[in-house]
């Protein structure tokens, strides 16, 4: 058996704790997660999908703050005396002192084609350059950011109407069991690391609050890849009569008009002018209000 510590927090890592955990291959042995943090409206403290499966299993669970800073918990992960740290979508940044506790390796799932998009949102970014595939890697974890040997790899395509939920849930049925395949071929050395090439290099930095404002003197290809890639996390919008009004799905139109105009409303939806062809805004969320059709809301407009 294959000692393991599992480090993750989003949902998106919960299908790799499950299989690993219910593998005859590897053990898990505690798990590490962020602190619960407030939610909802009550702003009741939420614990993260990890600890509450790692509770329903009774494996322990370490919630560092900051796990660089933690001797303590440092210390409880030496005598647990794993063979590999596993990471995914942990949230925060190992130190030397942690990386040097496993017997072997710190791995991590890193969920794009490195080099490409290193960094905090490759997902997102994929989506909203309008990249055609993407993917996840398995990787030794180094110091630097994203930087380190890459183990085994799979490509994922993205078709023109995919948006980033529908690639959250791709790459959480995917990595499982590439991240057991890792482990096992590390040990077995069936895997040999590969250094990442230093061409092709590009970041995925965190998306700020200007990303998410629609431009409509973009292509409306680039407004329904910015649409599709932000689907509710945290959605891309305009302001209309002083309120916002979040665009949850989009079609490109080869028509044209002035940018940002209201060319035409039909049952289809609301088609708006942008830099190259018109969008056509099929599903909109109004600020206060919950999701509904584009024509529903124009139509509101007019009573």
């Amino acid at each position: 058996m294959i000692n393991i510590v599992f480090f993750g927090t989003p949902a998106i890592a919960l299908k790799s704790l499950e299989y690993l955990y219910n593998s005859d291959k590897i053990n898990v042995l505690a798990v590490v997660t962020q602190p619960d943090k407030p939610a909802g409206r009550g702003h009741k403290l939420s614990m993260s999908p990890i600890k509450q499966f790692a509770l329903e299993k009774n494996l322990p669970v370490f919630q560092p703050k900051s796990i660089r800073k933690e001797l303590d918990i440092q210390n409880e992960l030496i005598k647990l005396n794993p063979d590999f740290f596993v990471t995914f979508a942990f949230g925060q940044i190992l130190s030397q002192e942690v990386l040097d506790i496993p017997k072997y390796e710190t791995i991590n799932l890193h969920a794009s084609l490195l080099p490409k998009y290193r960094g905090a949102n490759p997902i997102q970014r994929a989506i909203i350059n309008g990249d055609k595939e993407t993917g996840i890697c398995t990787m030794i974890t180094e110091l630097g950011l994203d930087c380190g040997d890459v183990c085994l790899r799979e490509v994922i395509q993205i078709p023109d109407n995919m948006t980033c939920v529908d690639l959250f849930e791709q790459i959480s049925e995917k990595s499982p069991e590439l991240i057991e395949k890792t482990l096992i071929g590390l040990v077995d050395k069936s895997i040999t690391p590969q250094k990442q090439s230093e061409d092709g290099v590009c970041m995925a930095n965190k998306l700020t609050k200007e990303e998410t404002l629609i431009d409509w003197t973009k292509s409306a290809q680039d407004i329904h890849n910015l649409v599709r890639g932000i689907y509710k996390f945290p959605s891309a919008y305009f302001i209309h009569n002083d309120k916002i009004i979040k665009v949850l799905e989009t079609q490109v139109v080869k028509e044209s008009g002035a940018c940002g105009e209201f060319v035409k409303i039909s049952k289809d939806g609301i088609l708006v002018g942008c830099g190259k062809d018109c969008i056509l805004l099929v599903k909109v969320k109004p600020e206060g209000k919950g999701e509904m059709f584009a024509r529903d809301w124009a139509n509101g407009l007019k009573k």
